[in-house]
């Protein structure tokens, strides 16, 4: 990944790219979902340990999807902030119908 983006905007066309595999898709997916249950819960019943589950959750499916069959790096690791708007934005637009799981 030579490239600098330098918007969310240039960003996200390539963090699709990187997200083509439909078991990739899955895995981020339902990271994602548990991420906002997990943050529900722990903001409903203030349990800190689901605190800690959120990353776990969120960035252990993600992992999986990339290690095993995009055979990629996550982009998490170069730019942290655009990757994780374009996990919850590719998870409502999953939702939406916009983009295919």
């Amino acid at each position: 990944m030579e490239q600098r983006f330098q918007s969310f905007k240039e960003f996200y066309p390539f963090y699709l790219t990187e997200h083509q595999h439909p078991v990739s898709r899955k895995l981020h997916f339902v990271g994602t979902g548990l991420v906002f249950v997990a943050l529900a819960l722990a903001l409903v019943y203030g349990k800190w340990w689901l605190w800690l589950a959120i990353p776990v959750l969120g960035y252990g499916f993600a992992w999986v999807g990339h290690y095993f069959f995009e055979k990629n790096k996550p982009a998490t690791f170069q730019y942290p902030l655009y990757s994780l708007g374009s996990d919850f934005k590719l998870f409502f637009e999953i939702l939406i119908g916009k983009q295919k799981l």
